[in-house]
């Protein structure tokens, strides 16, 4: 198993699959001792933490490096306790697990945001910069989208589906309501965007016009709908 964070539905099922393997005590109260100790663990220490033994301790440290929530090494020789045998150690990995459903993106507002605070120009005030920010980014999200697919030549109906599924990485939950019509039942950026509404739901458009652009998606705009947390990329009304 691969110890990486997609930026997709494989990484909430990733969380979900490391918060159940916490469920169990034993195997919780070790990661907490471990996450603690400021030291590798052996098993032997790990077993004597929570009073099991080291072969039960073994199985449930296993599953959390399954899980990715502890690495596994064996003790360098410096401090090899038994003549001819290196202990195999447990210690923390950098991982961070977080479950929301509907899925939130902060982490992409905050870089958004750091973006627009670190390439404000002279003319512009704090609002143009994000815009500029967040539209840039969508735009290079779309092309990014673009050179993987090969997709040729967009039309509406298959520039909606390619943005669709670029989008549902990013947890806008895309509903296709009409060939031409696609409509975003959650915002990531939700809760923040109520607290800043003007600010955020702003970016979020830029950042949905951007995608299109760099997908070149001909026809096909981002509209903001009065629905809370939803946005509408769809065909211009003549």
């Amino acid at each position: 198993m691969a110890c990486d964070q997609a930026a997709s539905a494989d990484a909430v099922g990733s969380a979900i699959d490391s918060v159940s393997v916490l469920s169990e005590d034993s195997r919780r109260r070790m990661f907490t001792v471990i996450r603690r100790a400021g030291h590798a663990v052996t098993r032997d220490e790990a077993a004597a933490s929570v009073g099991i033994c080291r072969k039960r301790a073994a199985f449930h440290l296993d599953k959390l490096v399954d899980a990715c929530l502890l690495g596994a090494r064996y003790e360098t020789p410096g401090v090899i306790r038994k003549v001819g045998r290196r202990p195999k150690v447990y210690e923390p990995t950098a991982a961070q697990i977080t479950v929301t459903i509907p899925e939130r993106r902060r982490e992409l507002l905050a870089d958004l945001l750091m973006d627009a605070v670190l390439t404000e120009e002279a003319d512009e005030n704090a609002e143009q910069a994000g815009m500029r920010t967040a539209e840039q980014h969508g735009r290079q999200l779309g092309a990014v989208g673009g050179e993987e697919t090969r997709p040729g030549r967009l039309g509406r109906e298959r520039g909606l589906t390619l943005c669709g599924g670029l989008l549902e990485e990013y947890g806008y939950e895309p509903v296709r309501e009409a060939l031409t019509r696609l409509r975003l039942r959650n915002c990531p950026f939700h809760p923040l965007a109520a607290k800043t509404p003007d600010l955020v739901c702003a970016m979020n458009q830029a950042f949905l016009s951007g995608s299109l652009t760099g997908l070149e998606v001909n026809g096909v705009k981002a509209v903001l709908t009065p629905e809370p947390g939803e946005a509408v990329p769809e065909r211009p009304r003549s």
